[in-house]
């Protein structure tokens, strides 16, 4: 019995392991990866992908992995210096964001550096599921390649499904009110795919770990009265005391509309996997500006 317990642990150490930092990438992973290898997302559901840390034991996993999936463009702040020991250790390292054509943030603190939410467009995500799938079958031993493909192949259709959902219902909103402010500038890549202006962000930076000053209050409320904005869309895993704090400091009148934008939720809390979490979204940005 103990030569049993030993081999059978012994298999499970040896099964191939990759790791995700952001649990938005992992699930897209493990839909790719399926049951061909053990993949460990290192970010908890609500967190923050800007401000979580790791355990030592996730510390280890991530040195010890056949591949890392992270998001990079300098979204994972606190745990990049884990993925870079990995990567000089000769871990194999994909940095998701980097390898689809990342854009830049258009104004704000963070004017002109890389914008990371890349997955707020589905037809980078669509291209991303290719390069993980690409990345498992070259640096994962041990895995039935055929299989990750046909994984990725149905998985991608189903982005694709998402892709024109998404584009059907946007389109029912008029040009003219396709404006959005946010807490922070996360939708940029969706306002490119879908044609939507970005009026301003609470927090006029790429990162939550920033804080808005009074003129920069000041400003947005100007630019809010101007552009006739009517909701302020709020990360769901952040508190909108900021988005709050505007409407009640400008005397600015916006409704405050949560988006799960940065992290996925537990199972049954709304946005559990990515094309749930997308559709949500997507409801709320419609009804937030009047179409529903």
């Amino acid at each position: 019995m103990l030569l049993g317990v030993g081999g059978c642990a012994g298999n499970e150490r040896s099964r191939p392991s990759v790791v995700v930092t952001t649990n938005i990438l992992g699930d897209i992973t493990r839909n790719i990866v399926g049951d061909e290898a053990e993949v460990t997302v290192l970010m908890r559901a609500g967190a923050d992908p800007h401000s979580f840390g790791v355990s030592a034991p996730q510390a280890a996993a991530v040195e010890q992995a056949d591949l890392v999936v992270h998001n990079g463009l300098g979204l994972e702040e606190n745990v990049l210096r884990h993925v870079e020991a990995a990567k000089e250790a000769g871990v194999s390292v994909l940095a998701v964001g980097d390898a689809v054509d990342p854009i830049t943030y258009a104004a704000g603190e963070s004017a002109d550096e890389p914008d990371p939410h890349f997955w707020t467009d589905p037809e980078r995500v669509r291209r991303a599921v290719g390069l993980i799938a690409d990345q498992v079958s070259e640096h994962v031993e041990g895995v039935d390649k055929a299989a990750v493909a046909n994984n990725a192949v149905a998985y991608g259709a189903k982005i694709d499904e998402l892709t024109t959902w998404m584009r059907n219902r946007f389109d029912e909103i008029p040009p003219e009110r396709r404006r959005l402010v946010t807490n922070h500038h996360v939708f940029g890549y969706l306002a490119q795919r879908f044609g939507f202006r970005v009026v301003g962000a609470v927090i006029p930076s790429g990162t939550t770990l920033a804080s808005p000053s009074a003129s920069d209050l000041k400003s947005l409320a100007d630019t809010i009265e101007a552009a006739g904005v009517k909701a302020i869309f709020a990360d769901s895993s952040q508190p909108d005391r900021l988005a709050q704090v505007l409407g009640r400091e400008s005397g600015v009148e916006v409704d405050v509309v949560p988006l799960f934008s940065e992290s996925l939720t537990e199972k049954g809390e709304g946005a559990a996997t990515y094309l749930e979490m997308m559709r949500a979204n997507t409801r709320s940005i419609a009804m937030g500006l009047g179409t529903e």
